[in-house]
């Protein structure tokens, strides 16, 4: 297109800073999306995305995550279910990064024939878990949807540093 066009030095300028601010916004919306479905998930299943997810977070070297998980390398479990998992979990350790001043987590999950279990444990600051019913804040509100959304029981267990411990069991 530039090629083709007879332009004034000005025009070239603002030519060149439109197609910048596309490349980048092309570039924004390719973060965003593989945020909303993360490849792994969709090419290689729930667990080799979680495992993924854990050694990024390792890479950073904010947090160093340890992932655990037993029976869920030939688990079948639907892509709605693993979407669900996937964003509670994400959500979880965003949540330790932010506001638990951790320097280690654990992140397991394991399935049997009908119940997946996921447990995340940091070695952070914790709080009083009685005020989760008054936050205010989308993350939690977050998990908690969709700790409703997939009918799972959910026990959060937190103490003045202490740390925090959150696990989730779902029937499926």
């Amino acid at each position: 297109m530039k090629g083709n066009l007879i332009m004034t030095p000005e025009n070239a300028q603002a030519f060149e800073r439109s197609m910048e601010m596309l490349d980048s916004s092309i570039r924004e919306m390719r973060r965003v999306a593989h945020n909303m479905m993360p490849e792994a998930l969709v090419k290689f299943g729930l667990d080799v995305a979680l495992s993924d997810f854990c050694n990024d977070i390792n890479q950073t070297g904010a947090l160093t995550v340890r992932y655990q998980s037993i029976g869920m390398g030939n688990a079948q479990i639907d892509q709605t279910t693993s979407i669900t998992i996937y964003r509670i979990i994400q959500e979880l350790i965003n949540n330790t990064l932010k506001h638990a001043a951790a320097k280690n987590a654990i992140v397991q999950i394991s399935k049997n024939e009908d119940a997946i279990s996921i447990t995340v444990e940091d070695d952070g600051k914790g709080f009083d878990s009685r005020l989760l019913n008054m936050s205010k804040g989308i993350g939690w509100s977050n998990i908690q949807n969709r700790v409703e959304f997939l009918k799972a029981k959910l026990d959060v267990q937190s103490s003045s540093d202490k740390g925090t411990s959150v696990h989730i069991d779902i029937t499926i």
